[in-house]
């Protein structure tokens, strides 16, 4: 990716809302192809981020960017953009914030005696993959880093920039457990490109998992967030797992769509204006709260259940693909990221 005609728009702080008081913002950065988004390069002062009693199959985080030009309008990070006192909107979709020194200050807290080699997961908040990635190359060295220190990891992304960097996953995988999952919760690729506007192409993601078996690691697949009464027929769903079946992922973890507050109001926004005739369902079904209504949600388990058997990706089955892994990373399939739902959107 060219990054040609940057421009310096500030070297001080306060060019960005919030980040006035922080020191490490270095400059914000605008180029012609990426036209609307600008990005704050910053000197973080750790790379590493806890969140104990989750819930989670990990407790530790590493998040190199904050917003993120995937542009889902459903993105459950949105919110998170308001400690920066930038808009959940458009500011998420185009103000990003890159962490360019965030490799080394991971050496540094893994060389602590402290650190005792727990998994850390990628791409529970913005997408590491996202399209910045292939100017800034950030996850070489994050992921060099882990695994020379001894310390698993798991990788979440809709990104296709991944592919470039199989190569050292498989390196890595040699050393520790390596887990990869890809975000592929749809199969129309019109919808995608109104829902997911930033996003690789179906087709594009379907070739990811591809790529990611023929490297010999595991790939699971987040099909998430299920849209109710968009994404959530089972004839949808049927053809959707069939193609990922094809595709040679190993497990497959459905999940429906999740709205909090400051992801609701902007998801919403899109359905009155594209379907306003499911805004009145919408709101019946998140009435009280972020999920959808507990109806909804067993009827679904209970439509779910049997495609995922007839596609080999039910509970105690393992999908068989004609890609085998190492013998190292086959035991690193279950690293995968298999999160919950509110961690990835």
């Amino acid at each position: 990716m060219r990054w040609a005609g940057q421009q310096v728009e500030a070297e001080a702080p306060g060019a960005l809302p919030g980040l006035g008081s922080i020191a490490g913002l270095v400059r914000s950065v605008t180029t012609p192809e990426f036209q609307g988004v600008t990005f704050h390069e910053v000197l973080a002062r750790s790379a590493l981020n806890s969140v104990p009693g989750s819930a989670l199959p990990f407790n530790w985080t590493i998040n190199p960017y904050r917003g993120c030009t995937h542009a889902c309008r459903y993105c459950f990070a949105r919110p998170t953009h308001r400690y920066l006192e930038l808009d959940a909107g458009l500011d998420f979709d185009r103000q990003i914030v890159v962490k360019t020194n965030v490799a080394d200050v991971l050496r540094r807290e893994l060389a602590r005696p402290s650190w005792r080699g727990e998994q850390v997961a990628l791409g529970t908040n913005t997408d590491p993959y996202q399209r910045a990635e292939g100017r800034y190359r950030l996850m070489p060295g994050i992921i060099e880093t882990l695994a020379a220190s001894g310390t698993p990891l798991s990788i979440l992304t809709k990104g296709t920039l991944v592919r470039r960097d199989l190569g050292v996953l498989a390196a890595a995988a040699e050393e520790v457990s390596v887990g990869i999952g890809v975000s592929l919760a749809l199969a129309d690729e019109e919808l995608r490109r109104q829902v997911e506007p930033g996003v690789p192409s179906v087709r594009a993601r379907l070739e990811l998992i591809r790529a990611v078996r023929e490297a010999g690691l595991p790939c699971g697949v987040m099909v998430a967030p299920v849209l109710p009464w968009l994404t959530d027929s089972s004839e949808q769903l049927d053809h959707l797992f069939g193609e990922l079946a094809a595709a040679g992922a190993t497990g497959v973890t459905p999940l429906v769509l999740h709205l909090r507050p400051g992801v609701k109001e902007w998801f919403m926004g899109w359905l009155a204006r594209e379907r306003p005739e499911l805004v009145k369902r919408y709101e019946d079904l998140y009435a009280r709260g972020a999920n959808a209504s507990p109806s909804y949600r067993s009827a679904f388990d209970h439509k779910v259940r049997p495609l995922l058997d007839k596609h080999g990706f039910g509970r105690g089955s393992r999908h068989r693909s004609s890609a085998r892994p190492r013998a190292r990373t086959a035991r690193a399939a279950t690293a995968a990221p298999a999160v919950e739902q509110q961690t990835l959107f």
